[in-house]
């Protein structure tokens, strides 16, 4: 199999998720550094202008949604499944759940608490205005509710997972981890280190050992690729052998 690239910066959600499913999958892979806000004139090249982060890059092919990522992984590295007993429509229920509704909330929540300040404390002034500046652009179509619905929405889906770990077991689906788990808590994942958003967790003890063991798999082995090496890679595989399925479809 032709190494897998993962162009991203360390900050990205999703992409702490795609990374931890490289852990759990125990692939090795690539890192390219990109920026965490445009230009990325070497990414454009590649991706011909898609400004999602993360971009998984094998060979010639360029993945730019984390749904048909994880759905590729699964496909081409199926040991230590996303899968596990079965159970395929309920953890994609729940996986997409976690990608959408839960990642909004938390997004909302960090949004309208000092999260964002607290967690670009070490960038300029000039950084953190471009930054808002970015970011204002993507959520012009998901307008932010007032605090308290916002606070209410997040602590409601924090209930729901504590429900669905009340059994006693490790994972939100059983003894192994899932895509549901992967999907679920990266929009956590930002908010847990920041002091103006870690307490609304507090909340949740079980979720909160729930989030020590996802975070325990780790990213697996991966090495730094530079961005010109990246485009070397793609300009000089053949064409891809990788059979597609209407599986892929997220």
């Amino acid at each position: 199999m032709t190494e897998i690239i993962l162009h991203n910066y360390v900050e990205s959600l999703f992409a702490e998720k795609i990374r931890l499913i490289l852990g759990h999958k125990k692939l090795d892979w690539k890192w390219v550094v990109i920026p965490m806000m445009p230009p990325r004139p070497e990414l454009t090249a590649l991706t011909g202008g898609n400004r999602r982060t993360p971009i998984m890059q094998i060979g010639a092919d360029v993945y730019c949604d984390s749904a048909l990522m994880a759905a590729t992984l699964e496909r081409i590295a199926p040991q230590h499944t996303l899968y596990p007993d079965g159970h395929h429509a309920m953890i994609d229920t729940v996986a997409q759940w976690g990608d959408s509704n839960l990642f909004w909330a938390a997004i909302a929540y960090l949004y309208q608490t000092d999260g964002v300040l607290v967690a670009l404390s070490q960038k300029t002034p000039e950084q953190v205005q471009q930054y808002k500046e970015d970011r204002a652009g993507l959520l012009k179509s998901r307008p932010l509710t007032g605090f308290a619905e916002t606070k209410a929405t997040l602590s409601l889906y924090l209930q729901r997972l504590q429900d669905m770990l009340a059994g006693g077991q490790p994972f939100l689906f059983g003894g192994a981890p899932s895509l549901a788990d992967f999907c679920c808590y990266h929009p956590l994942w930002c908010l847990r280190p920041l002091p103006p958003t870690a307490g609304i967790l507090e909340a949740a003890p079980r979720v909160l050992a729930w989030m020590d063991r996802v975070q325990a798999i780790g990213h697996g082995h991966h090495s730094p690729l530079s961005p010109q090496d990246a485009l070397s890679v793609a300009r000089d595989a053949p064409p891809s052998l990788i059979p597609r399925t209407t599986s892929d479809i997220p």
